[in-house]
């Protein structure tokens, strides 16, 4: 029981911490930060496949797959997100 607690008060604080963090972020940072969230929700599909990959029971099964939906949903939408920023510098053409 101990454990669950301190898994879980890191799970709160990782919540406040990244709440905060992201609020404050100037808007000529998003893009760079953009895509180094890009690159960890990369890293976290590859968790995800390997989790669902495993078979260790029906449970690791259906959870990895859940986080392989969401963990690409991520990367996607960050990539459309930072896609549609770039578009916002580039030049007019004439």
């Amino acid at each position: 029981m101990d454990n669950y607690m301190l898994i879980m008060t890191i799970f709160v604080l990782a919540i406040f911490t990244g709440f905060e963090v992201i609020t404050k972020v100037h808007p000529l940072l998003h893009t760079p930060l953009m895509s180094g969230s890009n690159a960890i929700s990369g890293i976290t599909l590859v968790g995800a496949l390997i989790a669902a990959g495993s078979q260790a029971s029906i449970l690791t099964v259906i959870l990895g797959f859940v986080a392989v939906v969401f963990a690409s949903t991520n990367v996607v939408g960050g990539f459309v997100v930072t896609h549609r920023m770039l578009k916002k510098f580039q030049r007019k053409e004439q």
